[in-house]
């Protein structure tokens, strides 16, 4: 289960741990899902440890859950799981806890990355819910931005556009997602970004084929981790037709019945998974 987050300085992939975090994962995707972070930035950079965004406000103080969103609770209870932190871990802030490994607290839309490894003191502390597996060299990038003595970039890094890749939760009751991403944020939320001189803000274009092949290449890096690939870029002849999905009842003559009318057939065989 993936997220795409397109930050201003390159695109983060984000696969997701839905089964050992499915609070705060179905919060994160609900969230993604209204464009609650679209044009937040990431309003704090600590070096080699972790780099804090999710808050509207951009003060490291504001932004509720997608339940308090939907006229709930501002907060929900953390969830724990048993996951450390490396580069590149997402885990939601949690506030309310008085001591590493304490169980309680309570989690709203802030969230981090972290920026190093070796960052044991963090684990048990907040919710673990994620991973970065694509664009490292862009989370390098945020790494060494330049900031001011609060740790806020001086070129703010904006959160300019969220892309669901999978979600598996139903949308809680309420919920009603746009018709379209914002282009640019409001004007009052403008006035307060740091930009370079010379810079513009310019709307944000969403391309459909571009997100369906990120998609694809997301959903291949899965298949590789998983061993179902060798490799993600792996891909058949120019002369193969790939088909998946059958019908279970389908033979190999049966599909070379089918494609024979389009031309010579030199082989064609089915392939069963491990489940069939």
């Amino acid at each position: 289960m993936s997220v795409l987050i397109e930050t201003s300085l390159g695109d983060l992939v984000i696969d997701l741990y839905t089964d050992l975090a499915p609070l705060t994962c179905k919060n994160f995707l609900k969230l993604c899902k209204i464009k609650y972070y679209n044009f937040t930035r990431i309003h704090r950079v600590e070096q080699n440890y972790i780099a804090q965004a999710g808050d509207p406000t951009g003060t490291g103080k504001g932004g509720q859950s997608i339940f308090g969103e939907l006229g709930g609770a501002k907060y929900f209870s953390a969830e724990h799981p048993k996951l450390k932190h490396m580069r590149g871990t997402v885990a939601m802030a949690v506030s309310g806890l008085k001591a590493q490994g304490e169980e309680g607290g309570v989690c709203g839309s802030q969230f981090y990355f972290t920026l190093a490894d070796g960052l044991e003191t963090l684990d048990g502390r907040h919710t673990v819910f994620g991973q970065v597996v694509e664009g490292l060299e862009h989370l390098e990038a945020i790494n060494t931005a330049i900031c001011d003595v609060d740790g806020r970039p001086l070129r703010d890094i904006l959160l300019r556009h969220t892309i669901i890749l999978d979600d598996p939760f139903a949308d809680p009751a309420g919920l009603m997602p746009p018709d379209h991403s914002p282009l640019l944020p409001p004007q009052e939320y403008l006035d307060g970004v740091r930009l370079e001189a010379g810079d513009t803000l310019e709307p944000v274009e969403v391309d459909e084929a571009e997100i369906r092949k990120r998609e694809a290449r997301t959903q291949a890096l899965t298949l590789e981790m998983l061993g179902d690939l060798p490799y993600a870029d792996v891909k058949p002849a120019d002369n193969v037709l790939f088909v998946c999905k059958l019908n279970p009842a389908t033979q190999s003559d049966d599909l070379r019945t089918i494609f024979a009318r389009f031309g010579e057939i030199l082989s064609c065989d089915v392939v069963c998974d491990r489940e069939s």
